[in-house]
């Protein structure tokens, strides 16, 4: 299918969501995987395991794949996992079945995750609704506020200035005092006040998760797990970002970098390419320009729509010293992948 490569960038749709244009609709493809998948999930009985305990252990794999390799090879394996599980649920009764609605919840909130990632918030945003929906069926008061919590996660995404604030107070009214998904909650709240221009109260607010972090870590929920120090650091780097205090950004995200755990290849992409938007802003287009060079590597290696949509707003940003031979290299690099910016595109 040919593209308007630029045109999908307009509309905030990266590269990795053009890549999954003809799978990235809400409605459920055909795939003729799904009956195999079932009969798999079902023969667990045969290796003293459960459907159940097989679907937790692939979600978990699915997981780690994503961590290191980006949405575009994890997302049509969970979409068919989700049709397994309400193939599953047909004939399960009791406990069973309740895990299963949980599971399903699990994985429809990680396709939400995955859609935003390749850079498809409607298609996020419609997995996360029917997470929400399915949550309540559970009664899990911690995974319907994670579910909550991530609403708000992708409200300040889209630069969602009317419900990102809004959204995130409600989780934290729905989360129990001084847990961690509080503090998740708050954490996107922060970043809310900053998309609103309340620099004040977007510190406050990463002073309060900052102070809300020994505490967190002793919660038993296995909500919000990757909640750390390096985390907040992201988002307060975001945050001076949007406030245009493009150096202490640049600084941030910086030292965020250098605490993100291994493994986590795509997440790293995601902040070196923040990172590099930062730095053009505080007038340091060789060093955005070589930063950026990094970041693009990642977004073709994962097709992570996340990193592209920041490259893209680096490209623009760096067309004042498109003559400089960094930049000029990193354009021409970023041209070879996807249409840019120029002088004449007003």
């Amino acid at each position: 299918m040919a593209l308007n490569r630029r045109a999908l960038l307009r509309t905030g749709m990266g590269l990795g969501a053009a890549a999954a244009v003809g799978v990235g609709s809400p409605a459920f493809a055909d795939s003729s995987a799904v009956p195999g998948l079932v009969r798999k999930a079902r023969a667990a009985y045969a290796y003293g395991s459960t459907p159940v305990e097989h679907l937790r252990r692939t979600r978990r794999l699915l997981i780690d794949n994503d961590n290191l390799l980006g949405p575009r090879h994890a997302v049509a394996a969970v979409r068919d996992h989700i049709q397994v599980i309400q193939e599953l649920r047909r004939d399960a009764k009791g406990a069973d079945r309740r895990d299963l609605m949980e599971l399903q919840t699990q994985y429809g909130e990680f396709l939400s995750w995955l859609y935003q990632d390749l850079g498809n918030p409607q298609a996020a945003s419609y997995w996360l609704d029917r997470a929400m929906q399915w949550s309540h069926t559970v009664g899990d008061n911690d995974l319907t506020t994670y579910v909550m919590a991530r609403k708000a996660q992708l409200a300040g995404d889209t630069a969602d200035l009317v419900d990102v604030v809004d959204l995130a107070e409600a989780a934290q009214r729905m989360a129990r005092p001084r847990s961690r998904l509080a503090a998740v909650a708050r954490t996107y709240e922060a970043y809310g006040h900053a998309l609103r221009g309340d620099g004040d109260e977007s510190e406050r607010a990463i002073d309060d998760v900052r102070n809300a972090l020994d505490g967190a870590a002793a919660d038993p929920t296995p909500w919000g797990v990757w909640l750390n120090a390096s985390y907040v650091e992201v988002h307060r780097a975001q945050g001076l970002e949007a406030l245009g205090k493009h150096e202490q950004a640049a600084d941030a995200f910086g030292a965020a970098i250098r605490l993100v755990p291994e493994g986590y290849h795509r997440d790293r992409g995601v902040y070196m390419a923040r990172q590099a938007v930062a730095l053009a802003g505080a007038r340091a287009p060789e060093q955005a320009a070589a930063l950026g060079m990094h970041a693009l590597t990642v977004a073709e290696d994962t097709g992570s729509g996340r990193i592209t949509n920041e490259l893209a707003r680096l490209d623009k940003a760096l067309i004042p010293w498109h003559r400089e031979p960094a930049v000029a290299e990193f354009r021409a690099t970023f041209d070879s992948t996807l249409f840019h910016e120029t002088e004449t595109d007003a």
